[in-house]
C-alpha cells in the first residue's frame, strides 16, 4: 500500500479562511492610510503657502489681502480645489480624496509671538492648523490639525 503525501480539503479551506480574515482587517486600514497620505499633500501645498504669508507679513508689516499678493501658488492639484488668504489665515480646500472629506478646509492661521490671531504688526511666531471637518474625520488629517476651526 501506497502512502498518500498532500494537503487535506479542511487544511486548504482553514488557510483560505485566515486569509480572508487578515485581508478583512487589511484592507480598511490601507483605505485610511490612503486618505491620509492624500490630505498630507493637501497640508504640504498649505505649508508652502505659510511661507509666502509669513515673508509678505515681516516684509511689509502688514496682511496680505489675497493669494496673489501673498505670493502663493493658485494652481490647482489632484487633493487641492482652491486657496485662500484673507489676512493671516490659509485655507485650502480638500477635493477627490473621499466623499467625507471633500469640500471641507484646512486652515493655518498664522499667530504672533504673543499666540494672539497675527495682526500684521509683530512677527510669526506660528501657525495654528485646523480643519471645519467633522470630528470623525479628524483621523484624516495630520494631529496638529485636530481640531475645529476658529
Amino acid at each position: 500500500m501506497r502512502k498518500q503525501s498532500g494537503f487535506t480539503l479542511i487544511e486548504l479551506m482553514i488557510v483560505v479562511a485566515i486569509i480572508g480574515i487578515l485581508a478583512a482587517v487589511a484592507i480598511p486600514a490601507y483605505q485610511d492610510y490612503l486618505k491620509r497620505s492624500k490630505i498630507t499633500e493637501v497640508a504640504a501645498t498649505a505649508g508652502a503657502c505659510k511661507t509666502s504669508v509669513a515673508e509678505y507679513i515681516a516684509a511689509k508689516n502688514a496682511l496680505p489681502a489675497n493669494v496673489s499678493e501673498a505670493g502663493c501658488s493658485q494652481t490647482k492639484t489632484t487633493y487641492v480645489s482652491a486657496i485662500a488668504v484673507t489676512g493671516a489665515k490659509i485655507d485650502v480646500t480638500i477635493q477627490a480624496v473621499d466623499a467625507t472629506v471633500n469640500g471641507k478646509v484646512l486652515s493655518l492661521q498664522a499667530l504672533d509671538e504673543t499666540g494672539a490671531v497675527a495682526d500684521g504688526t509683530k512677527s510669526i511666531s506660528a501657525f495654528w492648523c485646523s480643519t471645519d471637518a467633522a470630528a470623525t474625520e479628524w483621523k484624516f488629517f495630520p494631529a496638529n490639525c485636530r481640531q475645529a476651526a476658529k
